[in-house]
């Protein structure tokens, strides 16, 4: 144990060499995890047990290496995967994830491929749909999914009915779309997509997900209209509408909505303050480490939430290039925690790789290593050099991405997955499945026949056996082969449901961990209910698809929100999937 107390890393975080010499070797340790580019292996799918929204996010992971260092030894990898798994739509639903896949877990490659457009990730082969397209694509899916009967609005957490999580929604599936939407108006200049992230906040707000300290909660059922919120916080919620607020910030600059750049710039104040003073360990910003509280100091975080730092590093670094002001800030923490994650990578065989733990543990490795770990330590150091990165890209200052304002607006990866290869069943097929079924059991009886043959008896005698042993039930289903006839309106189209127990609940029964205060110590926190002050929302309209740009919605410019804050620090709550 005492050689792996011994750093492997010397990371100087003003350094640019250093960040990237640590870095080089952050990434050669993450891709060693991923198998997909080789012969049998599946692109874009880590190995077990990874679910298919972690490769999305692997994928951002890489366009985030190559736009930082410059580095393109990885990019014929991550192109790859990200083109093998958009699905027969272009909209990332591949037929094969239909069991795992939920608005979150599509919203993961969605943001991977918008990151792709706006740092210009090299553009994929003309026939082929380009990032922003596929960004696109993917947001349009999800507006046709907004649903109104349930809790007035919202994502549900799953797409498909027969997944857990069907009767929830949650806020990271609102935060990857709030994300796209505000990242999508500010790349393309279409209010649309401004309006819908306006309302997706204001749905947030009004059913208290994000509450007057800007906190962000993980969702509700929708059995009691999501009134009963379930608490916990976990910090890729509040670093998505960190980033796509101070998208909305720069969107409202380019658009000259004085009043809406205000209201968004506050926003983004309040979701850096409720990130720093929740997931970042100490006593000060000039000695805070990130932490993700609501899993990592009782060691109970499930394979997902052990990369859920990686995301708060990228969004918070990226913010600082929409919402400048917040940069001295966020370099601090970011550098704090980037200095503490190299210091514990001690752990492997090589005596390098990376585990979760970064805050108050004296620079060891807590003995694990996998992608998440090892993703969100090569983030946060990368996110060091955010300084001197280049800006993003939109339409107007030099981005090349290919779009299509209306791809996957049909959402047919839902409607219908297997509907391009599988055509609609012709007379001919019929037929077929006719003849076949007849050869089948003309075999069996034929079989049976044989079976029944008493050699000791006639051949008179072993016929009215067979005979006898046929019942009339086998000649009418032989007949009824030939007959076209009418669905049974008792059999579910979809087939038999699978329930995955990946429910994002309360059922878990797992304890609340203590909250960090302000002096870094662990502590109770009072379980009284805070009343929250009174504020109103800027509204967007019920649109469904982007529609040739218009003058953007009149806006309330009182920025005060009208929620209920719960006074609970996060807890532990597992994505279990079966």
């Amino acid at each position: 144990m005492a050689a792996n107390l011994v750093a492997s890393y010397e990371l100087d975080v003003q350094s640019t060499d250093s960040i990237k010499n640590v870095a080089k070797q952050m990434a050669q340790d993450l891709v060693s995890f991923y198998n997909g580019n080789e012969p049998g292996q599946t692109p874009g799918l880590l190995p077990q047990p990874y679910y298919w929204w972690e490769g999305g996010a692997f994928m951002g992971a890489l366009i985030d290496y190559w736009y930082y260092t410059g580095d393109s030894a990885y990019n014929d990898i991550t192109q790859q995967g990200l083109l093998h798994q958009v699905g027969p739509y272009n909209d990332y639903m591949p037929p094969n994830q239909t069991l795992t896949e939920g608005n979150d877990d599509q919203g993961f490659w969605g943001m991977a491929v918008m990151s792709a457009a706006e740092y210009k990730f090299p553009d994929p082969p003309a026939d082929k749909p380009g990032w922003l397209a596929l960004a696109q694509a993917v947001f349009n899916t999800q507006a046709a999914r907004w649903e109104q009967e349930h809790c007035n609005g919202g994502l549900r957490w799953q797409i498909f009915t027969w997944n857990n999580g069907y009767n929830y929604k949650n806020s990271i599936s609102q935060a990857c779309f709030f994300n796209i939407a505000a990242r999508l108006a500010l790349y393309t200049g279409n209010s649309t997509y401004a309006d819908w992230a306006v309302r997706t906040w204001d749905w947030m707000v009004n059913v208290k997900f994000i509450d007057h300290n800007y906190r962000v909660y993980d969702g509700a059922h929708i059995d009691d209209n999501c009134t009963t919120i379930t608490p916990y916080e976990f910090s890729y919620n509040v670093g998505a509408f960190l980033l796509g607020s101070a998208a909305m910030v720069a969107y409202s600059n380019n658009t000259n909505q004085a009043g809406d750049t205000d209201m968004w710039s506050e926003r983004v104040n309040g979701l850096l303050n409720s990130t720093e003073d929740i997931f970042f360990f100490g006593n000060e910003t000039s000695n805070r480490i990130m932490i993700e509280i609501a899993c990592e100091p009782v060691n109970l975080c499930d394979t997902d939430q052990l990369s859920f730092k990686a995301y708060l590093s990228r969004w918070m670094a990226a913010t600082t290039k929409w919402a400048p002001w917040t940069f001295d800030r966020i370099k601090t923490l970011l550098g704090n925690s980037a200095t503490a994650a190299a210091n514990q990578c001690t752990g492997g065989d090589n005596k390098r790789m990376c585990g979760l733990k970064w805050a108050n543990n004296s620079g060891a490795w807590d003995g694990s290593t996998g992608v998440g770990q090892q993703m969100a330590a090569m983030e946060v150091v990368l996110a060091n050099m955010i300084h001197e990165a280049e800006p993003p890209v939109t339409n107007e200052t030099g981005g090349t991405s290919t779009g299509n304002p209306s791809a996957g607006g049909s959402d047919e990866g839902r409607i219908d997955p297997n509907g391009r290869y599988y055509g609609p069943i012709s007379t001919g097929d019929r037929a077929g499945a006719a003849i076949c079924t007849i050869v089948v059991l003309l075999s069996c009886l034929a079989g049976l026949a044989f079976m029944m043959m008493d050699e000791t008896k006639s051949a008179g005698d072993n016929w009215a056996s067979v005979r006898s042993t046929a019942s009339a039930t086998t000649w009418a289903s032989l007949l009824a082969a030939f007959m076209p006839g009418k669905k049974d309106p008792a059999v579910n189209e979809k087939g038999k449901g699978v329930v995955m127990d990946r429910s994002s609940s309360t059922e878990t029964g797992e304890k609340i961990p203590t909250a960090y205060a302000a002096n870094g110590r662990l502590q109770k926190r009072p379980d009284s209910v805070q009343q929250p002050d009174q504020m109103k929302r800027a509204s967007a309209p019920g649109l469904l698809y982007p529609t040739p740009d218009r003058p953007a919605p009149a806006v309330n410019r009182d920025h005060r929100m009208s929620t209920n804050s719960i006074g609970q620090r996060a807890s532990v709550l597992r994505k279990q999937r079966s």
